[in-house]
């Protein structure tokens, strides 16, 4: 009975993993999950290692940030004019997921290509905004503000759903650690630190703005319908977090309600247990 009760539990957590990987990894394209190397960017026991291998957190931490980054026209601009976004948003949210696990856990090499790669793309996206001005996707404060939606978001939604709360110092330890991907990327200012992080979001809400295509976009990332219709209560919860994550001056400018005061804590409870169950699932 013992024996077969494990093996029941074996095969949930397998089929749990299975069904997390396909999310994170095109298998059309010949993609593994990522091998945590000894010879990564950063060390096992970094801040950085522990918050970004959170699978539930970094779900909604990516949400909120794509929300947050298409606030800015250029952005916007760019994901707009260059991208399929329309017909494969999971595609697009899958590529940055992956870039972070290469540059967070993989072999030196693999993680210095990696960003290599992107740098070249962005090297070759631009355009003209809606008032006539240019943009650039490799223009050093544009990634600023992408870098600093990502690692705020990360960082937040790790503080809410993670298994254990960070210190103020560790939280400046993770700006840290994420501000050398930011370094090698192009990105300048770069925040090291948390106090940083929020001078370089104070300096760019002036810029930012709504229209007809933020709307558009938001709509398409929230109301995405997932490849199997079981996982619908999954996403629900996932997407719901996300904009609960959001900077309230953030939410409003999307139009988009938070949770209401009595239903909040049931969203925090599911997303809780939800984060628990893949951790169960991908324990070693």
């Amino acid at each position: 009975m013992i024996d077969a009760s494990l093996s029941l539990r074996g095969q949930a957590k397998r089929g749990i993993v299975r069904q997390v990987q396909a999310v994170f990894n095109d298998r059309t394209r010949g993609e593994r999950p990522v091998e945590r190397s000894d010879d990564a960017l950063f060390a096992p026991d970094s801040v950085i290692w522990r918050v970004h291998g959170d699978v539930t957190s970094m779900m909604i931490g990516g949400v909120a940030a794509l929300l947050l980054q298409m606030l800015h026209p250029a952005v916007l601009a760019g994901v707009w004019d260059h991208s399929n976004f329309r017909t494969d948003m999971m595609g697009r949210l899958r590529r940055t997921a992956r870039f972070i696990a290469v540059t967070t856990y993989g072999d030196r090499g693999d993680a210095l290509t990696s960003i290599a790669k992107v740098r070249h793309v962005h090297g070759h996206i631009g355009g003209t905004l809606a008032d006539g001005s240019a943009y650039a996707a490799d223009d050093p404060a544009l990634l600023s503000w992408v870098h600093v939606c990502e690692a705020w978001c990360f960082l937040a939604a790790w503080q809410r759903y993670g298994n254990r709360r960070l210190s103020a110092a560790d939280e400046d330890r993770y700006f840290a650690d994420f501000a050398s991907i930011g370094v090698a990327l192009g990105v300048d200012p770069v925040p090291r630190d948390k106090a940083e992080a929020v001078g370089v979001i104070e300096a760019m809400r002036p810029l930012l703005a709504v229209d007809d295509r933020t709307r558009e976009v938001a709509r398409l990332v929230l109301g995405h319908k997932p490849a199997n219709p079981l996982t619908m209560p999954v996403q629900q919860v996932t997407m719901q977090a996300a904009v609960d994550l959001l900077p309230d001056w953030a939410r409003r400018m999307h139009g988009l309600p938070a949770s209401p005061l009595l239903m909040r804590p049931l969203v925090d409870t599911a997303a809780v247990g939800l984060a628990t169950t893949l951790r169960w699932a991908f324990a070693r």
